[in-house]
């Protein structure tokens, strides 16, 4: 998917981005070229998907939220009466080189996003990549999960573990719910993470495009 392609997708989905968060979406591609030849945090094949791959696969949780939970979209924007309010908090667990989190930062400005890994490489990875793209919401942490002393919003994430290592990892750490993305059979997964019952909605991606390569991806919203 080239950046063109990959602009029409979004301003048809997002037609509220405005060309800042545009121009930030294309710069990505030069800064994780640069970045991943120094520090491989993107496979070298997946390196010239990195829009459907890694970047549109971001957006689908931004995708879940609007259509799903509209005033919290806005809430996370900023739009109308949200402008003046404090900001929500968002951690991403296990952010790797920036994923879900950056494309989701360029997406929602008003909202913060602490970004976490414990592998510190990665976390360099996107840290200046976050500095590159001039993202003054973004704070990156080289920490485990249970070290962090906040309680946020919500926790985003994307296949870092089984669901059932994952929850242990972010118990207290949030007060509204759990976005993750996730592909494949998830039924014996979310049974085997003992969750509330009723708290898990599964949101196929291909509800939102028809795209093969999301043929199998879904958002799980784990609700509080």
């Amino acid at each position: 998917m080239t950046f063109n392609e990959f602009k029409n997708i979004v301003e048809e989905r997002f037609p509220e981005i405005n060309e800042t968060q545009m121009e930030q979406f294309r710069l990505m591609e030069g800064l994780y070229r640069e970045w991943n030849s120094k520090i491989n945090v993107v496979s070298r094949k997946d390196i010239d998907q990195l829009y459907r791959h890694h970047v549109l696969h971001s957006l689908c949780i931004a995708a879940y939220i609007k259509a799903s939970m509209p005033d919290v979209y806005e809430r996370l924007r900023g739009d109308g009466p949200y402008s003046i309010s404090e900001p929500m908090k968002i951690l991403d667990l296990g952010t790797g080189g920036g994923f879900p989190g950056i494309p989701l930062a360029v997406m929602f400005p008003h909202t913060a996003f602490t970004l976490c890994d414990s592998i510190g490489k990665k976390i360099i990875v996107a840290s200046e990549v976050a500095r590159a793209l001039g993202l003054k919401n973004v704070k990156t942490v080289n920490a485990r999960a249970e070290s962090l002393p906040e309680t946020f919003d919500y926790i985003v994430s994307r296949a870092v573990t089984s669901l059932d290592n994952f929850m242990p990892w972010v118990k207290g750490k949030y007060s509204e719910g759990i976005l993750y993305l996730k592909g494949g059979d998830l039924e014996e997964e979310i049974a085997k993470a003992r969750l509330r019952k009723g708290s898990v909605s599964i949101w196929p991606v291909s509800k939102w495009t028809d795209d093969p390569f999301f043929e199998t991806k879904q958002v799980i919203f784990i609700e509080k």
